[in-house]
Order: structure tokens, then C-alpha cells, then sequence
């Protein structure tokens, strides 16, 4: 039973979905203090000028969790939506995927940061990726804790037996707590992605998955996990 447990971002990277497809169940962990300026509310995409960031206004209060952040303002979704439109309308597959994330973008008026992060998630693993892994919110749990101790106390109520986490937890995570309580560790390694076709060079991997999506379409699966089986 191998779990991840992550917190919610804006429109993702690639490695965001390589670690739901690995595990068995993929924790959403939106119970968390809310940090600004970070993946949270933000991503980038490329543009013929470079990188661009898309980020979504949340105000500044750190006192607050994720899954209380709530979005006040709806100006920002046209114009996310019409930057992505004129970055990518001359790729491959911007015309397939254009009626998906125009629903997103067009057809809802997002009020709560982490309700959209993970809607927008779950329907871009699910319908575009084709991703089976189940995903459940920490709250469910009622779990108590902070940093690696939460994370055990809800491997624990999953009944998990390995956890794959992302490679930055490094700095606040003990592996011998984890191997006090019967729990494999594995740190995610990003480090295998090839490169592919992309707009606007040179290249760049750390940009949101519609990137990828956009100039790959339905093989964008081979620059995530090729034919590689999920780790568990």
C-alpha cells in the first residue's frame, strides 16, 4: 500500500502526476499553513518572450491554511486563460484540449484556492492523463501533528506501508520515524524526463503540465512515465 501525500498546486508540473500514477492512494494535504509566492497559486508556462508566470491572487495572510484560502477576485481567470490561449494556439494540440480548460476557465467562478487546485487535478489525471489512483483530502482523517508526524499519523489511518514522498521534504522529514512505525520511505527522483518538441526554446522541464499537454497531447504519458511501470 504505497501513499504520497502532497499539498495542492496551481496547474501543476509533469512530476506532479508521475507521483499520483506511482502510489496506490494520493493524499491531498490542504490542511497546511498557506505559504505565498509559491506553487500553491502559481505556475509558469512558455511564451515566443520566455517563461511567464500565471498566478492566482490569494492575498498575503500566512495565517491561514490552504483549504481556507479563498479567492475573492475572478479577473484572473480570463486573463490566464486568454495568456495560455496566445502562447499556445499554434501548438499541436491546443485545439484538442481547447474545450477542457475553457470549461475550467470559462464555466466556473472559483471561490476556495484549494477546491480549484484539486478539481482542476483530479479532472487533468483522470480525462487527460488517464490516472486510476484514488484521491482522498487529509482532512478526512482528523489527523494531529505537524510535518513528518502528521504525514505518519495519516499513513497510519491508511493502513499504508510505503510513502513516496517529493525529494524536497528531505529537509524536515526523519527516516527513523518512519522506520520506527513499519513504513517504508522513498524519495521521488525527477531526474529521468526526456525532452520533447517544445515551443519557444531552449528547453525547460520545470513548467506546468500544459506544456506538455498542449504539444504532445495523448503521448504526453511517454515524456511523463514512458513505459515504465508505477513504482509500487
Amino acid at each position: 500500500m504505497q501513499v504520497a501525500i502532497i499539498q495542492s498546486s496551481y496547474i501543476p508540473w509533469k512530476g506532479y502526476f508521475d507521483i499520483i500514477r506511482d502510489v496506490d492512494t494520493f493524499v491531498f494535504l490542504d490542511q497546511v499553513q498557506f505559504t505565498v509566492r509559491d506553487w500553491r497559486t502559481r505556475n509558469r508556462i512558455k511564451t515566443k518572450e520566455g517563461g511567464a508566470w500565471l498566478s492566482v491572487p490569494a492575498g498575503s495572510n500566512r495565517n491561514r491554511c490552504i483549504c481556507e484560502v479563498q479567492l475573492a477576485d475572478h479577473q484572473w481567470q480570463a486573463t490566464h486563460w486568454n495568456k495560455m490561449q496566445h502562447a499556445y494556439r499554434n501548438a499541436p494540440f491546443f485545439a484538442h484540449y481547447r474545450e477542457f480548460f475553457s470549461e475550467l476557465y470559462e464555466n466556473h467562478r472559483w471561490t476556495n484556492l484549494s477546491v480549484m487546485n484539486q478539481t482542476i487535478i483530479r479532472k487533468i489525471s483522470t480525462d487527460l492523463l488517464g490516472i486510476r489512483t484514488p484521491f482522498q483530502d487529509s482532512r478526512k482523517f482528523d489527523c494531529q501533528g505537524r510535518r513528518d508526524d502528521l504525514l505518519l499519523d495519516i499513513l497510519k489511518k491508511l493502513g499504508a506501508t510505503r510513502y513516496l514522498s517529493g525529494p524536497a521534504a528531505r529537509d524536515y522529514i526523519d527516516p527513523a520515524k518512519f522506520a520506527t512505525a513499519g513504513i517504508e520511505l522513498e524519495f521521488k527522483d525527477y531526474s529521468h524526463y526526456p525532452e520533447y518538441p517544445q515551443q519557444h526554446p531552449p528547453f525547460d522541464h520545470a513548467v506546468s503540465v500544459v506544456d506538455l499537454l498542449f504539444n504532445l497531447g495523448p503521448a504526453s504519458v511517454d515524456y511523463i512515465w514512458g513505459g515504465r511501470e508505477p513504482s509500487r
